[in-house]
């Protein structure tokens, strides 16, 4: 082992919390830009696209925010529900349990002599924690929290979303969609390299999808934009 490679699930439950937060950010970028660039393409006026940025943005972190409490709570509850099934398990059949902890530790691989004496020396330590690891590949302790989740899905979302809102607000009016459009483009590939990294795949596939789908959804928003600001006007 490498001394600096690491191993613990610690390493693991951070990397996937990063990885969640480039793809949330991911996720305000792209809505966002194609918002703005969609309103940018009916009006050259400030208020209408800052109007609609605001918007997008907030109500786009609040789903985000309210999608991620509703989905970790429902885990949360269905984790606390195993684990206090196994609680229960544990004080009623205790014989039985020691039995199945071996039988996992053997299914692993080991050999049933080790197996035993691991599933009993585990079990004098703390059998719950020994069945919820093995048997359910959970840690009591470290239970996702659901506002957490939702903050930080907010957070993420709110702070892709504040880039393309910049850059179509801060040129002049005739550059906007052009420096909106590269500066998207940039963060998506950005983004996509980062996610593809902390993810172990490869990045140039990553950054073409991202860089792709947000140049196709720009390209769609204005193209409506454009036609929908002509019939108005």
């Amino acid at each position: 082992m490498h001394p600096g490679e690491p191993h613990d699930a610690g390493v693991s439950g951070r990397l996937n919390w990063l990885r969640a937060g480039v793809l949330g950010a991911n996720d305000g970028i792209v809505s966002t830009a194609g918002l703005v660039v969609g309103v940018a393409g009916a009006t050259t006026s400030t208020g209408p696209i800052l109007t609609a940025g605001i918007a997008g943005l907030v109500a786009g972190a609040v789903s985000m925010a309210l999608g991620e409490y509703v989905s970790v709570s429902s885990q949360r509850d269905t984790e606390r529900a195993l684990l206090d099934k196994e609680r229960g398990e544990l004080a009623d059949f205790p014989d039985e349990e020691l039995e199945e902890l071996a039988a996992l530790y053997e299914a692993k691989g080991l050999s049933s002599r080790t197996a035993w004496l691991v599933a009993r020396e585990l079990t004098e330590k703390d059998a719950f924690a020994a069945h919820a690891d093995v048997e359910l590949h959970l840690d009591p302790d470290e239970l996702t929290d659901p506002w957490q989740a939702a903050g930080a899905s907010a957070v993420a979302f709110t702070t892709g979303s504040l880039l393309p809102l910049a850059a179509i607000l801060l040129p002049p009016a005739g550059a906007r969609v052009p420096v909106a459009f590269l500066v998207v483009i940039a963060a998506l590939a950005a983004t996509g390299y980062l996610s593809a990294r902390l993810g172990g795949a490869r990045p140039a596939r990553a950054v073409t999808r991202l860089v792709t789908g947000g140049a196709l959804a720009m390209a769609v928003t204005f193209g409506i934009g454009a036609l929908v600001g002509t019939a108005v006007t």
